[in-house]
């Protein structure tokens, strides 16, 4: 089993940025690929961002050159810092771990709006 404990949600108005975080427990070893998603009211979740256990990465269109996805040194925490935020990035964001089986987070609030 994993556990995923994101953080760093919040409000914060148009142009500015955050930064997730999302921590992993549990059997990391298992872990090939973490990663964010994001899901706004009445829409179907949507991949943001993944990192491979070799660092490659991948974004949705809608967040490349904004968005920025990186692993900790310890391997088991992931990030997202989000920059040049507009309202249609406002979603509940969810952290993701892929390995034999599939693990997701609480969620956290991202609200832009000013």
């Amino acid at each position: 089993q994993v556990q995923l404990v994101e953080s760093g949600g919040g409000l914060v108005q148009p142009g500015g940025s955050l930064r997730l975080s999302c921590a992993a427990s549990g059997s990391i070893f298992s872990i090939n690929v973490m990663g964010w998603y994001r899901q706004a009211p009445g829409k179907q979740r949507e991949l943001v961002a993944a990192i491979t256990s070799g660092g490659k990465t991948n974004y949705a269109d809608s967040v490349k050159g904004r968005f920025i996805i990186s692993r900790g040194n310890a391997k088991n925490t992931v990030y997202l810092q989000m920059n040049s935020l507009n309202p249609e990035d406002t979603a509940v964001y969810y952290c993701n771990a892929r390995g034999v089986r599939v693990y997701w987070g609480q969620g956290t609030q991202v609200t832009v709006s000013s």
